[in-house]
């Protein structure tokens, strides 16, 4: 069933690139492109966004650290060399598993379609900002802050004479 699955969900990434033809370059290119957008963004802005936006800069870096990790490569080594490659404008430079190394993706035909990529990120980016409403909703300051105008209408209060343990 699982495998049925899989083929199924393969076949439909097929056709939807045979129907939009786009493609980026794989092997972490993108992330690492991405990531290195938003941190030179991060470096014009203050406070907790700066914080929010290099941390999603790092955690698009786990894409091409988990690749090199698994073809067993140095992934500190091999993401110090895409950062460098990036910041100098080698935009679709990402991990190469047949080399040990990186190289251009876009030149060595490692292509990935766009609409499975954009969606891998916008899911992923709308579990994490699931996680922090919960969390901000959870932490709320001013939820904490007693509020006058209930006080003293529950049972504990001082106008029923309980001592909050019910009767």
């Amino acid at each position: 069933e699982e495998a049925h699955r899989s083929l199924h969900d393969a076949i439909m990434n097929t056709r939807r690139l045979i129907i939009n033809p786009s493609v980026i370059a794989g092997g972490g290119a993108i992330e690492m492109e991405l990531s290195a957008h938003l941190r030179e963004y991060a470096r014009g802005i203050y406070g907790k966004h700066q914080l929010l936006i290099s941390a999603y800069a790092k955690a698009l870096e786990v894409v091409p650290r988990q690749v090199s990790a698994n073809a067993g490569m140095d992934s500190t080594d091999v993401l110090n060399k895409l950062r460098m490659k990036h910041a100098h404008g080698g935009k679709w430079f990402g991990v190469d598993v047949v080399e040990s190394g990186i190289c251009d993706t876009f030149e060595s035909y490692g292509w990935e379609a766009t609409v499975m990529k954009k969606n891998a990120l916008e899911a992923a980016t709308e579990a994490a900002c699931l996680i922090l409403s919960v969390d901000e909703t959870v932490r709320n300051p001013s939820s904490e802050k007693p509020n006058a105008a209930n006080y003293g209408k529950g049972k504990g209060g001082p106008r029923m004479g309980g001592r909050g343990r019910g009767r």
